[in-house]
Order: structure tokens, then sequence, then C-alpha cells
């Protein structure tokens, strides 16, 4: 089915402390809301829409501005009015719509899945839990007056998800002035009828300040880390230089290759697509394709970027070994990288190039040609 995601960002968070919004501060290293947003993008959300404040506004426009499908909308005074502002954004033939609080950072694709499935025979669905505790009633002065039956009752999560055209019609008819609990009950008061799926303790949403120590002790939990390799050759042939890493380093003869042969690329391209379980370079550029001839290497690594980033993943080092008698790296060694760094957008002590011979041994040793050895380390949601 195919599904869009509305991730509500326009609240100030008051209750959790700091001056910068909830959704805003840090987690992990990256803005709460981003967490959303690349887990909702690795699920297969087609189009992601944060809804933030006007105050926000530029600010969600920069921390979202290299992902593709990633669009910020103006929310309103109320929830409600974000919600609807992200309900129009939506691009026509989206079947499903999730809409997510950017305060529940630790969404998963399973979760998401689940809400999908249950949409087959439901107008909607919602993650929830079963309420384990006892339920008191109290008066003004904290004294417990009674206690409640918790039987039939759940604690309702997000993402949330419907089927777009029954949320926007329940919407349309919701009457002005009154505020929803959350979208759920918008669409039970219209008749529609809403799944319960299985709720994520995980899912916890962040609204006091000492929830965010635990959400920090909880992100390394939310995310894995993956390792890849990757191993590449070319022989010599007519030419004067040898691209390697992405730069031209000149030499006596040239890297024959259907592409412009740079085996340094080749191989952190396949050591990305390994860390993330995508096949190898030859199942995304076949050697058999024309448009590939001559082609600069630093396309195919974009490629691989571009995968492991619609994972909500990002990479986190990338290590390649360069094997060769000649030509003599050292002297291009900081060149390239930079130029790794500048492609994989990672500080420079993140990327290593190093260069080792073969003792004279083997057909680089025979200086037939040369080969590269490369390890990515990516991390991704778990």
């Amino acid at each position: 089915m195919r599904f869009a995601a509305v991730i509500v960002a326009a609240g100030a968070g008051r209750r959790a402390g700091g001056d910068t919004p909830k959704q805003w501060r840090s987690l992990g290293g990256r803005p709460v809301v981003l967490w959303s947003v690349e887990a909702l993008r690795a699920a297969g959300a087609e189009q992601v829409i944060v809804v933030a404040s006007m105050e926000d506004r530029d600010h969600a426009s920069t921390v979202f501005g290299g992902l593709p499908d990633v669009q910020v909308a103006t929310g309103g005074a109320e929830r409600i009015d974000s919600v609807r502002a992200g309900l129009a954004a939506v691009r026509p033939g989206v079947e499903a719509v999730l809409i997510h609080d950017a305060a529940r950072p630790f969404v998963t694709s399973a979760c998401v899945h689940a809400l999908l499935a249950a949409l087959e025979t439901a107008d909607g669905a919602l993650p929830a839990l079963a309420v384990s505790d006892t339920l008191k009633r109290a008066d003004e002065d904290g004294v417990a007056t009674g206690t409640a039956d918790r039987a039939g009752l759940w604690r309702a999560q997000t993402p949330q998800a419907f089927r777009r055209a029954a949320i926007e019609q329940a919407y349309a008819a919701w009457p002005d002035g009154e505020i929803p609990t959350d979208d759920a009950a918008v669409l039970e008061r219209a008749g529609g009828r809403v799944q319960l799926t299985p709720g994520d303790p995980m899912l916890m949403k962040l609204t006091y300040p000492e929830d965010f120590p635990m959400a920090e002790a909880l992100a390394g939990a939310a995310r894995i880390t993956r390792v890849g390799q990757g191993v590449d050759a070319h022989r010599f042939g007519p030419g004067d230089g040898c691209w390697l890493c992405g730069v031209l380093v000149p030499h006596s003869e040239g890297l024959v290759g259907h592409s412009d042969a740079d085996a340094g690329l080749h191989a952190l391209t396949d050591a990305m697509l390994g860390a993330i379980g995508e096949g190898d370079i030859g199942a995304h550029f076949p050697p058999t394709d024309p448009q590939w001839k001559g082609a600069a290497s630093d396309k195919f690594l974009l490629h691989a970027l571009e995968l492991v980033h619609a994972r909500g993943g990002r990479v986190l080092n990338a290590d390649v070994t360069l094997i060769c008698e000649r030509p003599k790296v050292k002297p291009y060694r900081a060149a390239m990288r930079q130029r790794l760094a500048g492609l994989l957008d990672l500080p420079l002590d993140r990327v290593s190039v190093k260069a080792t011979t073969m003792e004279e041994m083997g057909f680089t040793g025979r200086r037939e040609g040369l080969a590269a050895q490369a390890v990515c380390t990516v991390e991704t949601p778990a």
C-alpha cells in the first residue's frame, strides 16, 4: 500500500524544559524529529511531511534539505491545525497516511508494517499497549478517592495509520473549536473502524525533562552498526594516469575497465552495499550496460550512499587500502582522503586511505595491475 507520513513537530514542548522545543533537541547526536523521519523513510514512506512552526520552518528546511521526498509544511496554533496542514500536502495517488508525533523517536519498520496490514480490513489503526498499572482517582490534594477498572483500557501510541480518504473526510467533518485527543478519535467520531495493533514500549513519548536521559540510554538500542567489505582489481593498459579514490594519479599506464576503473571507489562501493545487504556493484551497474562506459565511479558510490540514506542509515567511517607497486600513492593520499570525505559528507578523521605492496609477488607485484580493499561501517535503524 502506497503511504505517506505526516510528522507533527510544531509544538513548543514546554513541559520538557530547556530553551529548545523537544523535537529539535539532540538525541544520540541528531535532532529528535530526525529519528522518526529516517525510520519512516526506511519503512517505505514515499513522502514524509514534517509540520513545523513558522519560527522553526527555516531550521527544519536546513535539517531535512538533503533528504529526498521530505518536505516541510507550516503548522498552526493547535495540533489539529498542523495535522490538517500535513494532510493537505500529501501527494495525489497516496492510499494511506501515517500521522506521527515528533516526540516519539523510536518508531520501527515492524510497527509501520503492522499498521499497514491492519488497514486491509480497517479505516484506521494505531499501536497500543494494554494498561498494566492500577489506576487511581484522586482529589485536588492528591488523596486517593477510588480505583478505576482497567479492563479494556489501552495506551494509544503513534504513528497512527489511516486510509487517506477516510481520515480526510473525518477531519473535514470535525466540529470547529473542539480539540481531539488523537487522530483516531477524529475517525471514530466519523464512524470509522479503528484497529489496535501491538504497541512498543520503545515508542515512549518525550514529555518531561527526566524522559531525555532514558531516551539517550535507549538510543543505542534503537540503532545497529553494520560492517561491509569490498575488493576490486584492474589490470594496467594504455594511458597516462589512474583514477584512484576519485583522484587522477599520473602514471605511465592507465587502468582497464568499463567505467573509469577506479578500484578504490569500486571496493568502497561494494563495502557500502554489503553493509546494507544490497548485493554488489555489478548488480546495480552491469558492465554490459553501455551507459556506464567510461563513467566516473563517484556516481556508483553516491548511489550506494543514497541507498543507505533511504534505509534511514548513515555512514560512520570508511577505510580503503590500495595494493600496488606503482604508482606511488603517498603523494596523493591526502587528496584522496579529502575527496572521499566530501563524497560521503564525513569528517576527515573518519576516512582512511592506505597503500601497501605485495613485495613483488602476484599480479600486483609483477606490475600487471592493482587491487583495492575497503571496509565501511554503517549505522541503520534496528
